[in-house]
């Protein structure tokens, strides 16, 4: 690698022998060049995080809601960490009294909140196990991970009792205490009793562990602090193994990454809390939050409402799904397009400026401050006016986006990737790095990173450009998979993780993901899909042939290309009084109409997502066949080349 660098060479690259595949060298980021940053000393497990936060900053402010005044939204109210610490300790109690005991598993269900931090701070101090029961998973999976991970005692929205309960009896083999973040119904109490089950309001749970006192047992850094499940592969969800040694490994690396650029987190920062808590990403960041002493608000739980609150709470730091980022891009482009040829001009000649300044390499302060202070500064302030960090995780953001941001909002905007596999991050570009733009940056102080060749896929890890499986190693890693030792030895080989996701290295040490190594892709809103799954399903329906489903991490929405029985399609033409050969029929609006019903239909009773659903279809009466290159002698598809066909009937589907 040639000219700037962000990572340097801790390991040669491994020719490929014995049918074994070559792997590149192995690299890290450059302001770990030195040796991985240590924990702070003390600072062995998430409850040290809290507790050591608890006597530095007593009186910070830590938990905020939006007080609500006849029905109308006001200020955020604050609890300091004193305060959440008392109650921390009485949930703990209360948890104890019930037979919990180290080792036990707690499940959360529900939106973000300070009860949801709070009762996953009992558990981080009791030696228990976090187990997030994640809403788009739907009632299946949930029931599915609480008895996979035999959760014992439930956590819960009080709007989420109902969806709880359709867990039952299945769940009553282990769960046995349902606790409401609200109140509880007299018949809600009834429904569950009948299971063996007993539920309690917010309110009486505290009051179970009054006048009682629990040791809190010895805890190692290498103990177990949450199971997450992760949604999206083929068959059931996995349960992530993450250690306490992952998460403080982690806040140690983004410590020094933001030090090493100027921008470290301190007591004034604020952040909101909207993006799940049953998902790496927002716990580990309000886990460096908490570390901080800052002051986590949390949001309303609409997403219409987002705005408002962010305007309300005036965050520093804001973490955001590429999904948010591209409403915020969207509308910020018809509010210009809104505003007058006289203000987009101006609005025009500013952007191509400041952008000109940043590319020469000027900091984004430097690079038009008079242009910042008339006009990028109402942007900032559709932001609360104090975002100085807008970081984009989950999915890819699209460059496009990203530069924008990186003009209009006054703020370092950072793209990161990572798994829940990797404690989250693992990659985040450099602030003020343009040339990064489309990349996941170098790797975070904490990790190395190697590609391995891929030569099925054409992938060289040594070539001119290197490229193959993205591969991780550190102890920001997780234990396992729960209960799934064989999983675990298919990704662990060697020490290094490998993620399935495949890598081209940048002149300048970053990392662009070029690539999944299996069929599992993530849409723009961070939901991973499995297509050949989807594609059994969608096969289901009779009229059709042959099924391609196609989406990508830069759009929320899947599309199909359908090779239709020709029979069914002339047939049903008939019905309707529409007429033509085979192949108008195909283009015709009415008959795709017609098959995207069919396969919303099937969606509907196989209970897929919403963003499983197919949105927009092309009818191909040609069959997908060996001599165009679309699929094997054993009728397998070859997904690159389907691409490569479809793409501009893709382009068109997607623009519509």
């Amino acid at each position: 690698m040639t000219g700037k660098s962000f990572i340097t060479e801790v390991e040669p690259s491994v020719p490929a022998k014995d049918g074994k595949p070559s792997i590149g060298p192995a690299y890290r980021s450059i302001f770990a060049k030195d040796g991985f940053p240590a924990p702070t000393p003390g600072l062995d497990s998430c409850w040290d995080i809290f507790r050591l936060s608890v006597e530095k900053y007593p009186n910070n402010p830590m938990l905020g809601r939006r007080e609500i005044v006849n029905g109308q939204p006001g200020k955020y109210l604050w609890m300091t960490y004193k305060e959440a610490y008392d109650i921390v300790v009485k949930v703990g109690n209360s948890m104890r009294s019930c037979g919990i005991e180290q080792g036990g598993r707690c499940g959360i269900y529900g939106a973000n909140s300070a009860e949801w931090i709070m009762s996953m701070e009992a558990c981080n101090a009791h030696g228990l196990f976090c187990v997030p029961l994640y809403d788009t998973l739907g009632a299946g999976a949930i029931e599915f991970i609480i008895c996979h991970a035999e959760v014992e005692l439930a956590f819960v929205e009080e709007k989420k009792i109902s969806e709880l309960l359709k867990t039952f009896p299945g769940a009553a083999k282990y769960l046995r205490t349902i606790v409401s973040f609200g109140k509880v119904t007299s018949q809600q109490k009834e429904e569950f009793e009948k299971f063996g089950v007993a539920i309690y309001s917010w309110d009486e749970f505290l009051s179970l562990g009054e006048n009682k006192h629990f040791d809190l047992p010895v805890t190692k850094k290498t103990d177990i602090c949450t199971i997450m499940y992760t949604s999206g592969t083929t068959g059931d969800p996995k349960g992530v193994m993450i250690s306490n040694n992952s998460i403080v490994t982690l806040i140690a690396g983004v410590k020094r990454l933001l030090e090493s650029v100027n921008e470290a987190l301190t007591v004034n920062d604020v952040y909101l809390s909207y993006l799940p808590l049953a998902h790496i990403f927002d716990r580990v960041i309000e886990e460096c939050f908490i570390n901080h002493g800052a002051a986590i608000g949390f949001w309303r739980g609409d997403v219409k409402l987002l705005v408002e609150d962010i305007a309300e709470l005036k965050p520093t730091i804001f973490c955001a799904v590429p999904r948010v980022l591209e409403r915020i891009h969207s509308g910020l482009q018809q509010k210009i397009s809104a505003g007058g040829f006289i203000k987009r001009a101006l609005f025009n000649l500013a952007y191509s400026l400041k952008l000109s300044g940043m590319r020469k390499g000027r900091k984004h302060t430097e690079a038009a401050p008079l242009f910042d202070k008339i006009v990028f500064s109402k942007v900032k302030q559709g932001l609360g006016g104090k975002v100085r960090v807008i970081l984009s995780g989950a999915a890819p953001l699209a460059s496009h986006i990203d530069e924008y941001l990186r003009v209009v909002s006054c703020s370092y905007v950072l793209q990161g990737y990572g798994l829940t596999e990797t404690c989250a991050g693992t990659f985040v570009t450099i602030p003020d790095e343009l040339s990064q733009l489309g990349s996941v940056g170098p790797p975070v102080p904490n990790v190395d990173a190697r590609l391995e060749s891929v030569p099925e896929m054409g992938y060289d890890a040594l070539s001119s450009t290197p490229r193959g499986e993205v591969c991780v190693r550190g102890d920001t890693l997780f234990s396992g998979y729960f209960k799934r030792e064989d999983l675990t030895k298919e990704v662990f080989i060697d020490g290094w993780f490998h993620t399935g996701d495949i890598g081209e290295w940048q002149a300048d040490g970053s990392l662009k993901i070029v690539d999944r190594k299996k069929n599992i892709f993530k849409l723009s809103q961070g939901e991973y899909v499995a297509v050949e799954n989807l594609e059994n399903i969608y096969g289901l329906v009779t009229d059709i042939e042959s099924i391609w489903i196609y989406g990508n991490s830069f759009e929320s929405s899947l599309v199909a290309i359908i090779n239709p029985s020709q029979r069914a399609v002339e047939q049903w033409a008939e019905q309707n009084g529409i007429s033509g050969d085979f192949n108008s029929l195909c283009e015709n609006p009415k008959v795709k109409e017609y098959f995207i019903g069919e396969l919303a239909r099937i969606a509907k009773e196989k209970k897929l997502k919403g963003f499983e659903y197919v949105r927009a279809v092309h009818l191909d009466p040609v069959p997908f066949d060996i001599e165009r290159d679309l699929i094997t002698p054993t009728f397998k598809k070859k997904r690159p080349q389907l691409l490569k066909h479809y793409q501009s009937v893709i382009d068109n589907m997607y623009k519509k």
